[in-house]
């Protein structure tokens, strides 16, 4: 698992750490089924505080990504309801379309970003 935290961001470590795990799902190198390492190996391994690492874990479980067991651990559970993420999507596209349009970014050059976006994660099927 390869997860790389910049101390320097002004991001809250947890959203960087939730952040790789989600994009790791998306690039494929998570999977159904997959489990991550446990709270305390993760935090050890990556040199932040468990408790970091468990907040990660816990909006994980709240977005329907990640199954929480005291016997299993952290395992890759992207059970989602497809209108719920549209919905979330739509809602998160919404500000990010706005900054973008008050800056004149034209709805082709929204489109084509969209589009690369998306083909880097088909790209990995």
């Amino acid at each position: 698992m390869q997860i790389e935290i910049d101390f320097e961001s002004e991001e809250a470590l947890y959203i960087q750490l939730r952040n790789q795990i989600i994009y790791g799902i998306a690039t494929r190198q998570y999977r159904e089924g997959d489990s991550l390492p446990s709270v305390r190996q993760l935090a050890e391994t990556i040199g932040i505080n468990m408790h970091t690492v468990n907040k990660a874990y816990a909006v994980l479980r709240q977005e329907g990504l990640l199954r929480l067991g005291r016997r299993t651990g952290a395992v890759i559970a992207v059970d989602i309801d497809r209108l719920k993420a549209m919905e979330e999507m739509r809602e998160n596209l919404r500000l990010i379309i706005a900054r973008g349009y008050c800056k004149g970014v034209s709805r082709e050059e929204i489109h084509q970003v969209v589009d690369s976006i998306y083909s880097e994660y088909e790209s990995e099927k």
